[in-house]
């Protein structure tokens, strides 16, 4: 099946579509993004998705010209002229075009591009013998400088740093701390905690990407019995946890076995965490269909 770009009303092939070399994130990472599943013909919490890209677009102050609906209708056109059963969406919005920080002396028009594609984050069997992580020494970006809420295509510099320290490592992920030294997420995903049947997870004001896989896996644990905490975590809680997990949109949910060469738990996946993979992966069947 094609892999499909469309940019600002054009469809086109992936292999042969381009941008402007004077595009705003091109040249500043002034722009947006979203990573959103298709699952089985069915775009996965898409109006989530594009509520954060929209609250982000209030928040940089983008001059958008096409409405939440209208975005939302290309999306799923764009999906159904792929073809692609599963796979992955690519959605950035940029502040236009032109050379010049200032966002006076270029053409705020924006740039807005869906691209359909495949993504697979992780082998299949690290979803069943999980992932090793380590502390990173790259530390989150303060909220003084950047809202974490913000899914920014500029601030992904830091967390890329963070991801080679862990690729340096052997390790599946890194694990990035804010600047009081609590857990704030790791590279690219949510972390879960479970200690005594409870789970816990770093608190928005931690420093995270509040993720809208990591809310969906609050709502089904929820509705599965059990509590779950939004705190202040540290290193110390990840070292004697009984079971820990990680959540993204590419990731979807997978274990997590050790932190810094310490096993957590007894060092594999643990119960609550293959139940809450089997819930997540029986919750994907309720995207909207293209």
């Amino acid at each position: 099946m094609p892999k499909l770009v469309w940019l600002n009303g054009e469809v086109m092939p992936l292999e042969t579509a381009t941008t402007s070399v004077a595009d705003h994130a091109h040249l500043y990472g002034d722009g947006l993004f979203e990573g959103i599943r298709i699952y089985n013909n069915k775009v996965f919490k898409l109006d989530e998705h594009l509520r954060r890209l929209y609250h982000g677009i209030a928040y940089l102050g983008f001059e958008m010209h096409m409405s939440f609906e209208e975005l939302r209708a290309t999306v799923l056109d764009v999906c159904k002229q792929a073809g692609i059963e599963s796979g992955y969406i690519r959605l950035n919005v940029t502040r236009g075009t032109g050379l010049g920080l200032d966002p006076k002396a270029i053409n705020r028009t924006p740039n807005v591009m869906i691209m359909v594609n495949t993504l697979s984050l992780y082998p299949p069997e690290a979803y069943e013998t999980g992932l090793n992580v380590i502390t990173c020494s790259f530390r989150v970006i303060p909220p003084d400088s950047l809202d974490p809420r913000v899914k920014c295509i500029g601030r992904y510099a830091n967390n890329i740093l963070a991801k080679q320290e862990a690729n340096r490592a052997g390790a599946g992920e890194g694990l990035m701390l804010n600047h009081q030294g609590y857990i704030a997420e790791c590279t690219g995903d949510n972390l879960f905690l479970i200690q005594n049947g409870v789970i816990r997870t770093p608190h928005p004001s931690s420093g995270i990407l509040q993720g809208i896989t990591r809310d969906t896996a609050i709502m089904l644990a929820r509705q599965a019995g059990l509590t779950v905490e939004e705190t202040f975590l540290t290193p110390m809680d990840v070292y004697t946890a009984d079971e820990a997990f990680l959540t993204g949109t590419a990731a979807e949910v997978i274990p997590m076995i050790s932190l810094d060469g310490r096993k957590i738990g007894c060092g594999t996946p643990g119960e609550i965490t293959r139940d809450l993979i089997r819930r997540f992966r029986e919750h994907t069947n309720t995207g909207v269909p293209f």
